[in-house]
């Protein structure tokens, strides 16, 4: 075998390497990047409250009120 064959495996086993590496990093990402928040229909049927009495938008979602705020800090509970 010379040198040339030899490089040529080389190259080939490096760039397979490097190509799943780069598939593993942008799973990672994809996985760990940060996801918007929504808001849960199951704490306005769980508090018999409309979801605009925690949020600032009246359908629920977005920003959180003073009391909204305060329901999330008590761990979801009245």
């Amino acid at each position: 075998m010379n040198n040339v064959e030899t490089s040529g495996r080389w190259n080939l086993a490096l760039a397979g390497g490097l190509a799943g590496f780069a598939a593993v990093a942008v799973v990672t990402v994809l996985t760990l990047a940060p996801k918007e928040a929504v808001a849960k229909p199951e704490y306005a049927a769980q508090t018999k409250l409309p979801c605009g009495k925690c949020h600032v938008n009246p359908a629920g979602g977005g920003p959180n009120t003073a009391f909204g705020t305060k329901f999330k800090n008590n761990g979801h509970k009245l």
